[in-house]
């Protein structure tokens, strides 16, 4: 589709709607732009991109969309400008969305265990017999299947709330929001907000899709869909034929996980033979209750994509003693309290506090009576964290805050962390 495209923020799904464009649209031209002034651009500017960095706003004048990153809010002042001047603002996924529209996609949403449910999905499509690909805000950008995948392919798809935001066409022929939880209040201000943008994942659903929702979570029970699908409710309390007896997953909130993500397979056609076999050959994905070393006793395990308190309350299910909890990282808006009384009834032996946010977590284990140290650094706490672990112990990474005060993104925490308990374990 011809046009001119202006493309806001280059990290990894910017760069892949710069590359789908170029790939898939050829006649178009597109602007890249970012704020920050060092970034590498050199894939870009290979394919001929116009590249401007360092500058809060580009000119609109005669530009078709504006493609968004994730990362960038609504009142950002590029995206008022083009607001203002009658540009369409897409997200990342609404441009793949326009680039694909004959693939089914199963989408994914929720506050927390959208990753690990998108993978599994995806497991499961095959498993089925149906050729499924995995992608979006799981970290390969939509577009990147664009002109690469075969129309009829199934593309299991997470969907974060940042990029629900800017959709306008996007479709899932099946979709699920796993749960509803606090988080992202720095950015969308209310939780009726938050669920406002959730809820697009239904949108343009039409007669014959389905929209599958946690029935026991109130809010979702209660929600009006929006769009035309087949609405069905799911709870971890009913998991029907599903196997987990013998899943390599743990924790309550994997049940969940699990149940949800054979609701929308078998929407798409999968039967329970299938679903089942592919829940029990499945691993848990990186930083996910990840175990990344094992001695004397001790296991480390990485779940730094908890980046939230209610991910930490679930992550903790799957323990039953002998936790040392590594808290800590930047503030988004989150409240501790209900964590940390969990921490204080729960299986946890010391919380080892990291980050920005070590102060306001500090306070709420004050306030339920829960034992900890500030250690400042991950290094410092795994150091400390692991002095004090005894045979059946686990020195666990769920931080329940994001990791920008100190890292790049929760990846790179969780790489860090296995490094480091690699070298304790040694």
């Amino acid at each position: 589709m011809s046009g001119r495209y202006l493309v806001a923020g280059l990290r990894r799904s910017g760069i892949g709607a710069c590359e789908a464009i170029a790939r898939v649209w050829p006649d178009a031209e597109i602007v890249a732009a970012d704020a920050g002034a060092d970034l590498d651009v050199s894939r870009l500017e290979a394919l001929g991109i116009e590249v401007r960095l360092g500058a809060e706003v580009v000119p609109v004048d005669g530009v078709t969309a504006l493609v968004k990153s994730p990362g960038i809010p609504g009142e950002a002042p590029q995206v008022a400008a083009a607001r203002a001047a009658g540009v369409p603002v897409w997200s990342e996924v609404e441009l793949a969305a326009r680039m694909m529209p004959d693939n089914p996609i199963a989408g994914v949403t929720g506050t927390n265990g959208k990753t690990t449910t998108t993978q599994l999905v995806g497991a499961m499509l095959r498993a089925g017999g149906l050729e499924a690909e995995v992608a979006g805000n799981v970290g390969r950008p939509l577009t990147d299947l664009a002109g690469r995948v075969p129309a009829a392919a199934w593309i299991a798809c997470e969907l974060s709330s940042f990029q629900l935001e800017d959709i306008d066409t996007l479709r899932c022929r099946a979709a699920v929001i796993l749960n509803l939880t606090p988080d992202h209040l720095d950015r969308h201000g209310t939780m009726a907000e938050y669920l406002r943008c959730k809820l697009r994942i239904f949108e343009n659903q039409v007669p014959g899709d389905t929209a599958v929702l946690n029935g026991d979570v109130p809010q979702l029970r209660a929600a009006a869909v929006p769009g035309a699908g087949r609405r069905v409710l799911f709870t971890a309390s009913d998991p029907g034929v599903l196997d987990w007896e013998h899943a390599r997953l743990r924790g309550q909130h994997n049940l969940e996980n699990a149940v949800a993500a054979a609701a929308v397979a078998r929407a798409a056609g999968v039967d329970d033979g299938a679903v089942n076999a592919a829940l029990r050959a499945f691993d848990p994905p990186p930083h996910r209750l990840q175990p990344v070393a094992a001695a004397g006793g001790v296991e480390w395990v990485n779940d730094s994509k908890a980046t939230n308190p209610d991910a930490v309350m679930k992550a903790l299910t799957a323990f039953d003693h002998g936790v040392h909890l590594i808290l800590g990282g930047s503030l988004k808006g989150s409240a501790y309290a209900g964590m940390a009384a969990a921490v204080a009834a729960g299986p946890v032996v010391r919380s080892y506090l990291i980050g920005a946010s070590a102060d306001a977590i500090a306070a709420a284990l004050d306030a339920a009576g829960a034992a900890y140290v500030r250690s400042g650094t991950l290094e410092r706490a795994v150091a400390t964290a692991s002095a004090a672990a005894v045979a059946g112990d686990t020195v666990l990474l769920s931080p329940a805050c994001a990791s920008f005060d100190q890292f790049r993104d929760y990846e790179q925490r969780g790489e860090r962390f296995a490094e480091l308990a690699r070298a304790a374990a040694a």
